[in-house]
This record gives C-alpha cells, sequence and structure tokens, in this order.
C-alpha cells in the first residue's frame, strides 16, 4: 500500500509564518563568502565574472541584498558548485523531498547590476534534496519595477511557465510577451531578462538546469 505524507501539524507557537525561511535562515551570502576566499578569489574577481560591482558584491555576502537566479547561477559556477548549495539546510540527504507552501524561503531585495530593484521576488522551491540536476524557482514578477533592462547569461538550459499574469521575455534580441498558460524553453547563454507586462503581478515557474 502507498504511503500517505500527510503535512505535519505543528504546534501554535512553532507555526512558521509564509515565507520562511528566509536568505538569512540558509546564509547565502556567507556561504559565497567562505567558498569565494577558500577558492582564493577577491571580491574583483567574482564581480568581474558576474558583472556586479565589488561593493554589491560585498553587500550580498552581508546578506543586504539578494541577486538574481541568473547572477546566483554565475557566482555558483565561479565558484564551483550548483545554486543548489546557496539554498541546502542541515539535514540528512533523503530520496525525495516534499515542500509545504509555508516552508518556501523566499528572496527579497533582488538587485540589478546597475544596483535598482530587480522587479521581483523569488521562492526555492527545493532546498532539502541535494546535487540536483534541476533547480526550480518560483517568480513573483511585480510591475512597474523594471527600471533597467540589463541582460544577463548563465551555463545552462531553462523553462518558464506562466501561471498567472502577463509577463515579457528579452531574449536574445527577441521581445516576447507571454500570457498564463504559455512556455517557454531555452539556452541559459542566451542573453536575457524578464520583465513585468499588463500592469498586474505575475507569477512564473522557473526551472534551471545546469547539466553535468
Amino acid at each position: 500500500m502507498a504511503k500517505i505524507i500527510a503535512a505535519k501539524k505543528q504546534a501554535p507557537d512553532k507555526i512558521k509564518t509564509p515565507g520562511q525561511p528566509s536568505p538569512d535562515d540558509f546564509d547565502i551570502g556567507a556561504k559565497i563568502k567562505t567558498l569565494r576566499t577558500s577558492k582564493k578569489k577577491t571580491l574583483q574577481d567574482v564581480a568581474n565574472d558576474t558583472g556586479f560591482s565589488p561593493a554589491l558584491i560585498s553587500q550580498i555576502e552581508n546578506n543586504n541584498v539578494s541577486p538574481p537566479i541568473a547572477t546566483l547561477s554565475r557566482i555558483a559556477k565561479v565558484l564551483g558548485v550548483r545554486v543548489g548549495y546557496f539554498f541546502k539546510d542541515d539535514g540528512p540527504e533523503e530520496e525525495y523531498e516534499v515542500i509545504r507552501k509555508d516552508e518556501l524561503p523566499v528572496i527579497t531585495r533582488v538587485i540589478s547590476r546597475t544596483g535598482h530593484k530587480h522587479g521581483y521576488t523569488y521562492h526555492a522551491l527545493t532546498y532539502k534534496k541535494r546535487d540536483k540536476a534541476m533547480e526550480p524557482f518560483m517568480l513573483s514578477v511585480d510591475p512597474g519595477t523594471a527600471d533597467d533592462e540589463m541582460l544577463y547569461s548563465h551555463e545552462g538550459e531553462e523553462f518558464l511557465l506562466i501561471l498567472e499574469g502577463e509577463v515579457e521575455l528579452l531574449l536574445g534580441e527577441e521581445r516576447i510577451v507571454l500570457f498564463s498558460g504559455d512556455s517557454v524553453y531555452f539556452q541559459s547563454t542566451l542573453r536575457h531578462r524578464l520583465l513585468s507586462h499588463g500592469g498586474k503581478p505575475a507569477k512564473v515557474l522557473a526551472v534551471l538546469y545546469r547539466g553535468s
């Protein structure tokens, strides 16, 4: 008989608020700094490879701001790890992972290379399973906050599924408007950027694949 996995009941004082754990709980910045120093790389080295300034890299390492997914992927590549390394918890390795909606870590304060608000926040949809080939995220795209159109690129492949609202995908030389239910699959080495469209918030499922 198949095993039924039910949500665990928690005592009232143990119930998590939605959006927790946070980037600080996972010490994303501290993990970046520890890896950088162990690789004997300077802030300038990482800045050169990501397009961020050394000052912004320092702010990321101190958890004052958060990098976009594309930049985090580039940082992971530079430091020789997968993106999931920055979200893993310290529990035992398991064969499968069930994440409840109130357990999703939300990444806020996402800053572009120019230091402007990037226009989205994202949730890591997996953080207990380690050494994954796929990295799924839920993006919440805000309207009216795309104050620059700087494009990003990184290794691997990417899949986007629009769950709610409308977005505009800048992909190479193309501008593609995507509506709820639309999807797109592309090589992440193509320069890209996701912007709000239609004046309303949007939700997007993004899956990154870096390969072996």
